[in-house]
């Protein structure tokens, strides 16, 4: 209704014979300026509504943000921002125009991950037997699924032998298991005299 009165006055200046382009230019101007202005609020309209259609992460789901260097967990989904809570407890809102646009890692949409872990031990050491303590230690291990285990020599490198293991876990105790698991692998190969030699 706005835009239709100022037509009219402008085209009624224009009928009484007064000059209007000064007039057009300004008016042409603004709507650029507003333009500009709702373009980024606009796009993450846009980012929100997609978001909500296709469901890339829901509320309570633990999302990755490579693109500005943040991750955590999934705290409101809303039109204009979505709202994080990173691991130190940050509330974080990113623009949704900004999360349709890149890539996002979404750690929790499946109910398990494979764990691996590779360890370098020193040309020296029987693999052997770093792999047959990697086997005793996932069979230890309560928290792993017993389907498609490996055991596995990685890499023969320059100054180290790559051992490694992979092994589902359920998605929440994935972390847990890793840290417990570097910690017994390292004790284990100490006890059993395997070194793990520095570059």
């Amino acid at each position: 209704k706005v835009g239709l009165k100022v037509l009219v006055v402008v085209c009624l200046i224009g009928y009484l014979g007064i000059d209007t382009s000064g007039i057009t230019a300004l008016l042409a101007s603004l709507g650029v300026g507003v333009g500009l202005a709702i373009n980024g609020t606009l796009s993450n309209f846009a980012g929100g509504v997609m978001i909500l259609l296709l469901k890339p992460f829901k509320v309570g789901d633990y999302i990755i943000f490579p693109g500005e260097g943040q991750e955590g967990t999934v705290k409101k989904i809303e039109m204009y921002y979505t709202t994080i809570n990173s691991i130190d407890n940050r509330t974080i809102m990113i623009p949704n125009a900004n999360l349709t646009n890149h890539t996002i890692i979404n750690v929790t949409a499946m109910d398990r991950r494979k764990l691996e872990i590779k360890v370098g031990i020193s040309y020296e050491s029987d693999i052997r037997k770093a792999k047959d303590i990697l086997r005793r230690l996932v069979e230890e291990e309560p928290h792993f699924q017993s389907e498609e285990q490996q055991f596995f020599v990685d890499e023969l490198g320059e100054s180290a032998i790559t051992v490694g293991l992979r092994a589902w876990v359920a998605t929440e105790n994935y972390w847990p298991v890793k840290w417990k698991m570097n910690e017994r692998i390292k004790e284990e190969f100490d006890a059993a005299g395997i070194s793990i030699p520095y570059n």
